[in-house]
């Protein structure tokens, strides 16, 4: 199969970053470079990568802290996510200050992203769901071949995004939850923001959240 990842978990708030590529052309994205560039480029060295893309699932300081950083270092360009994250992105700086991270910069994503886009590395093709509710502008990544699916911080094993922070909305979470990742199939594994992998199908039976919906 010619799609794999790695997941490498980064800052002081342990963010699951993703590395994925094709095996084909080792062509590589990076999904939320939240910090700790030095152990992610080494990362993409050591698997013989060549890195192209970041893809962004939001904007949070933990996701997308490092993101602007990375970018200029290494010439990338900055995909996703969706434009109602934009106020996220502007105030990265002050989320920096705030939860006692690195200093951050704001930044223009090269390329916004819509519910039913696609992005590509190499010979693999993603698709782009627009879920918001923790974010309004948050999207996961979907890999059909393999039923990977790159989810942020919209479902966690045995929880879901918090909603409290400015434009959250349960309510809209959890329509996300059902209604854009539920019908991707209950054997699709998802690679959360933060904690250990899951099934869909696991999490539609027992998350307290969202299980028998």
């Amino acid at each position: 199969m010619a799609f794999h990842y790695r997941t490498v978990p980064v800052t002081p708030f342990q963010q699951n970053c993703s590395i994925v590529w094709c095996s084909e052309t080792m062509k590589a994205a990076i999904i939320d470079p939240g910090g700790d560039l030095p152990l992610l480029l080494s990362t993409v060295e050591g698997l013989g990568l060549s890195l192209e893309q970041i893809w962004l699932t939001h904007a949070h300081i933990d996701h997308a802290g490092a993101t602007a950083e990375l970018a200029r270092l290494k010439g990338l360009p900055i995909v996703g996510p969706h434009p109602a994250d934009q106020f996220w992105i502007d105030g990265l700086p002050q989320q920096s200050r705030k939860f006692g991270f690195p200093p951050a910069e704001s930044f223009t994503p090269t390329r916004w992203l819509h519910d039913g886009d696609t992005v590509r590395i190499g010979h693999c093709e993603l698709q782009v769901r627009h879920c918001p509710g923790h974010t309004p502008g948050h999207v996961i990544f979907y890999e059909p071949t393999t039923k990977h699916a790159f989810v942020g911080d919209v479902l966690f094993a045995g929880s879901i995004g918090r909603t409290d922070f400015p434009q959250g909305d349960f309510d809209t979470l959890i329509g996300s939850i059902t209604q854009r990742l539920w019908p991707l199939g209950d054997d699709v594994t998802f690679i959360p923001g933060h904690g250990p992998e899951g099934t869909f199908g696991a999490e539609r039976k027992t998350n307290p959240y969202v299980g028998g919906t």
